[in-house]
């Protein structure tokens, strides 16, 4: 049962009397429509500081390569913005012409190194599979259970242990992902559009590319271009982790596994302080966005306000505590909780 009412009280908020995970698929549908301005708006506050700042850390260079790298680590902040947005995109939730959306979203797909077509389509499939312990491997972090790890024989049990080391998925992972694997359309090879999208993506990178060579030599590739896409892609790579990655997540196997219950109760709510939270595009409100992904990014702050029940569930993590998530790495199907290595091995003594 859905109860949605406006209070004299608070006018314009709304009461929701919901039962049910799926219920809030009613609740969330007055939030779906997008604002052509503003969305224009974000993009130019977003794409014009990120290109000015690129062409003052070139300008800096000739001052100190110190002030061109501090640059260089603001402009990540945009960076991580400017794919926030193109995640907008993949949604058709940034503009109501899906056509003007997909072609933003190429576009940024260059700036952020990720083929959008490929990444709008595996990241569809985490969004239908999040949470489903039979449908791993696609769009997600690889993660196991405590049975199947203490399954695996030694050398397999090291391979994990070091994939799931935060050098490797925040440090050595990003840089593989954004830099490698997202030279090709990693999981869809077979299909001749998804390639085109690759392609077309690295044709577009590379003359990027050559140009800023030309024009300036190695120096602004690893002065500029180098740090800010590492920081980005490893501050990307955090917070796609601690949204599904975090103690009392949510994960289900066959008819267990319900689609609103691992949106609401397996993503995160990643209240992050107000600046991080605008270099991210309101990307911690998660388990909204993965209730209704349509919602444009500037719209979940209203949803928060309207639903005080949505903003103060048991799955908000503020940043000192989403820290800890790096520590868990097994999921125990029994106390339904991710563990540490630790942990998991004292259950089995």
């Amino acid at each position: 049962m859905v109860d949605i009412s406006e209070t004299s009280e608070t006018p314009g908020k709304a009461r929701s009397n919901v039962t049910l995970p799926r219920d809030w698929v009613k609740v969330l549908a007055r939030y779906r429509e997008p604002s052509s301005l503003r969305s224009s708006v974000e993009l130019a506050i977003s794409a014009i500081p990120f290109v000015a700042l690129w062409a003052l850390a070139w300008w800096s260079m000739s001052i100190s390569y110190w002030l061109t790298i501090g640059i260089s680590v603001l402009n990540a902040g945009f960076l991580v913005r400017l794919f926030a947005i193109q995640h907008d995109c993949g949604h058709g939730a940034f503009f109501h012409n899906r056509a003007l959306s997909d072609w933003v979203g190429r576009i940024l797909g260059v700036i952020t190194l990720t083929p959008y077509d490929v990444w709008r389509r595996t990241h569809s499939v985490h969004h239908s599979t999040s949470g489903n312990l039979d449908k791993r491997g696609m769009g997600d972090v690889h993660t196991l259970t405590v049975k199947e790890f203490n399954q695996l024989s030694w050398l397999r049990q090291l391979e994990y242990r070091v994939y799931r080391h935060p050098v490797t998925l925040f440090g050595l992972g990003p840089g593989f992902l954004f830099f490698l694997q997202n030279r090709i359309p990693y999981g869809l090879m077979t299909s001749f559009r998804y390639w085109v999208s690759a392609m077309g993506t690295n044709l577009a990178i590379a003359a990027i590319l050559l140009l800023v060579l030309w024009f300036g030599g190695l120096a602004p590739l690893l002065l500029i271009f180098l740090p800010s896409t590492m920081i980005a892609a490893s501050a990307g790579v955090w917070l796609f982790y601690v949204q599904h990655q975090f103690e009392d997540a949510h994960w289900e196997s066959g008819d267990d596994w319900q689609l609103h219950d691992a949106a609401l109760n397996g993503s995160s709510h990643y209240d992050l302080p107000s600046v991080l939270q605008w270099f991210s595009a309101n990307i911690g409100i998660h388990h909204v966005h993965h209730l209704y992904s349509r919602i444009p990014f500037y719209r979940l702050t209203e949803v928060l306000r309207n639903h005080t029940e949505l903003a103060t569930g048991a799955k908000r993590l503020t940043l000192r505590e989403s820290f800890v998530c790096a520590k868990l790495h097994l999921w125990d199907e029994e106390a339904k909780k991710l563990l540490s290595f630790a942990q998991a091995r004292a259950l089995s003594n």
